[in-house]
């Protein structure tokens, strides 16, 4: 019966997160399809995009512990180095970063239904597997600082299988692109996400877990060349990990109604061994 409840209470809170979700979003969704092909419109959809982050974590109910390691305020612009865990990692990126973020993220994004084409007209998309599209998507990133617009990279390039367990390795974008405009790179560590909504093949998996961010100090580029990229993606790598939470080593697993089966030990296993023997 406590299998059956739980698994009940899931489901419950899986339909009640994709409700707030899902409403906010059509709320905002005209305001956000008109500012998107208005000149000058991006601030207003990033606007809106922060207000609905802000309102669906909350209605989600869970902690979401905040963790700034520096009591300066991040340098503007600058580039945010994130690890990769989880859809709601956006979510929480705009949450909890004030003001206009650009967001660079790969280019199936774009073509998700109704949200996509918001995403592609305001943000930066990009194919990895296309030489022309990561230079198109470097010039956009250069360009946005140049005007002042920090940028939130993925270094990771896709949702690490393994989350909140071992970072995939990161790919030299984000580190090329600070380092060529001469801005900081601030590294984000985002331990659980996985734990709340994991990316999972044909199945959606909620489950109410708390959150947590961690702001790195800003490191700065300014005096590096395209040769420190090694060392520098080292360095952000081994905070980015250093991030990891016992609590995180594992993906949830499917909702069941039935109580998990009782695997014997190994000791109990070589017993049953030896005298089968």
């Amino acid at each position: 019966m406590r299998h059956l409840l739980r698994y009940l209470g899931q489901r419950l809170y899986t339909m009640w997160a994709v409700f707030w979700f899902i409403v906010p979003f059509l709320l905002i969704y005209p305001a956000q399809s008109y500012f998107s092909r208005r000149p000058g419109g991006h601030k207003v959809v990033h606007a809106l995009n922060r207000f609905w982050s802000k309102l669906s974590i909350a209605m989600w109910g869970m902690p979401v512990e905040v963790v700034r390691e520096s009591s300066a305020p991040p340098p503007q612009p600058c580039v945010y180095v994130a690890n990769h865990g989880s859809y709601v990692d956006i979510m929480l990126l705009f949450k909890t970063i004030p003001g206009f973020l650009n967001m660079m993220g790969k280019v199936s994004l774009a073509r998700v239904p109704v949200w996509g084409p918001l995403f592609g007209r305001v943000y930066i998309t990009v194919d990895r597997n296309s030489a022309v599209s990561r230079g198109r998507a470097m010039v956009a990133a250069r360009r946005g600082l140049a005007a002042g617009k920090s940028i939130a990279v993925f270094a990771e390039g896709r949702i690490s299988p393994t989350p909140g367990r071992e970072l995939l390795p990161l790919l030299d974008g984000a580190f090329q692109v600070a380092i060529e405009a001469g801005v900081p790179l601030v590294p984000v560590g985002m331990p659980l996400n996985h734990m709340f909504m994991p990316d999972v093949e044909k199945d959606l998996r909620v489950r109410y877990h708390r959150l947590k961010i961690v702001f790195h100090p800003a490191i700065a580029t300014a005096g590096l060349t395209l040769a420190d990229i090694p060392a520098l993606k080292e360095r952000v790598a081994a905070q980015l990990t250093g991030d990891f939470l016992p609590e995180g080593a594992r993906k949830p697993g499917p909702s069941t109604w039935r109580a998990p089966a009782t695997v014997p030990d190994s000791t109990a296993q070589e017993s049953l061994q030896r005298a089968n023997s």
